[in-house]
């Protein structure tokens, strides 16, 4: 599965993440507040236009704007809502909202209790270990969260005060397990088909989820999802089935968000585009050009032969 990633999963990613074979894909975190008032940024990480099936993550910390944004999402589409307690950033967990809830199971209860009443989708968790080292209480939310209705759970196997630092322990993923009935999957530093393998193995998990390692391959997740599979590797695309990928994103987010904010929100993607085709060399010049003319041009360029892209 691919993870939501704020102000990466946009639509283009997951669109092509979902055709390279992953099992599902998830919107970026969307702000329940924001999106039931209609905000234009929160509407478009909600949107799901060739996406199937569409799930759609929201987060808060008001019971009330978090119902009204699931069954907004259901509205447009949405096969799925994944509520957010595992977000780190300080601007979201001082709002009370992402991984502070599992300093507050009293509010997170009251805010699962509301999403899962408000739709008739299936509602998702996605959780931390826990606050800190002195608080793990991932199995607990997790039971609680099972007797409330929802349907599966994600745990990324750090604290919050961890944010990325350090190794994910997928074998504290385990508790987790062992406390429910429902799905449980597992997420953080899946960067390898063997760590495919070995997360499953730790944790007990159902399934895994892939975050920063699907940037600039999102053909990554369906690469894992078939060796989990099959237990055999399947072909790598084509250096031209990754260029052409590459140039669908881009154009992908110029038509969602315009060519000025698109050329800024797609750094991110063509310097990791850059990194995995090994055009190092391109890189700089990648991300700095404004004219999605020249973009286009460097994309192709870098996907060459390593040698010839190299030498540009």
């Amino acid at each position: 599965m691919l993870a939501p990633m704020s102000g990466v999963t946009d639509l283009a990613m997951r669109r092509l993440a979902r055709r390279f074979g992953a099992s599902f894909v998830v919107s970026e975190m969307v702000a329940a507040d924001a999106y039931v008032r209609g905000d234009a940024a929160n509407r478009l990480k909600a949107e799901g236009r060739g996406v199937d099936p569409h799930v759609v993550q929201i987060a808060g910390c008001a019971p009330a704007a978090m119902a009204e944004a699931a069954r907004i999402a259901e509205d447009c589409g949405a096969a799925m809502v994944d509520i957010n307690m595992g977000c780190p950033a300080k601007k979201v967990t001082t709002g009370y909202a992402g991984s502070h809830l599992m300093r507050d199971l009293p509010l997170a209860l009251d805010l699962i209790r509301a999403t899962v009443g408000a739709v008739r989708i299936p509602v998702t968790l996605k959780m931390r270990l826990g606050w800190d080292e002195g608080s793990i209480n991932a199995p607990e939310l997790g039971r609680l969260a099972e007797s409330e209705g929802v349907a599966m759970l994600t745990v990324h196997g750090r604290t919050r005060c961890q944010f990325y630092a350090g190794k994910a322990n997928w074998r504290a993923i385990r508790d987790v397990k062992a406390a429910v009935r429902i799905p449980v999957v597992a997420n953080g530093d899946c960067a390898s088909l063997a760590d495919a393998a070995a997360m499953l193995a730790a944790s007990g998990a159902d399934a895994v989820m892939i975050g920063r390692s699907a940037v600039g391959r999102p053909w990554f997740v369906g690469d894992a999802a078939h060796f989990l599979a099959h237990r055999s590797m399947r072909p790598e695309p084509s250096r031209e089935a990754r260029r052409d990928a590459a140039l669908e994103h881009y154009e992908g987010i110029l038509e969602l968000f315009g060519a000025e904010q698109g050329l800024r929100h797609a750094r991110k993607h063509l310097a990791a585009y850059a990194q995995w085709s090994g055009a190092g060399t391109l890189r700089q010049r990648l991300v700095t050009a404004e004219d999605p003319a020249i973009v286009r041009s460097l994309l192709r360029e870098a996907f060459e032969a390593p040698a010839q892209a190299e030498a540009a």
